[in-house]
């Protein structure tokens, strides 16, 4: 599990939802490594896989910026180095529900791959 326990991860997927929902671009993407991955939900139907830093900041700006745009945590598995997300992303006139796949790796996010219903 690279040295980072059940906790840890926790702690860490806490840090990493409360920069989305504060819209910190920036603190979330120091909680990930320099090589994250992140799998979009579309184009439909496999998404865009960006890889880095930069790519994934260019990738999430669109979302923070959305100034109403709210996660909300539904559930979290975490099994060793692997974390099962479920949520709910509220925009105001709406929401759509989903599911990331994350890997940790050194005390970061690793990989992003997001899943949205419908």
């Amino acid at each position: 599990m690279n040295g980072v326990d059940h906790d840890d991860v926790l702690r860490l997927l806490d840090k990493f939802n409360a920069a989305w929902n504060a819209h910190d671009l920036s603190a979330a993407i120091e909680l990930c490594t320099e090589d994250v991955v992140f799998e979009s939900t579309n184009p439909a139907p496999d998404g865009r896989r960006v890889v880095g830093r930069a790519a994934v900041r260019a990738e999430w700006r669109a979302i923070f910026d959305q100034p109403h745009g709210q996660f909300e945590g539904e559930e979290i598995f975490v099994t060793g180095d692997r974390v099962v997300q479920r949520w709910r992303y509220n925009w105001g006139s709406g929401h759509v529900r989903g599911v990331d796949v994350i890997a940790v790796r050194d005390g970061l996010i690793a990989e992003k791959l997001a899943y949205v219903k419908g």
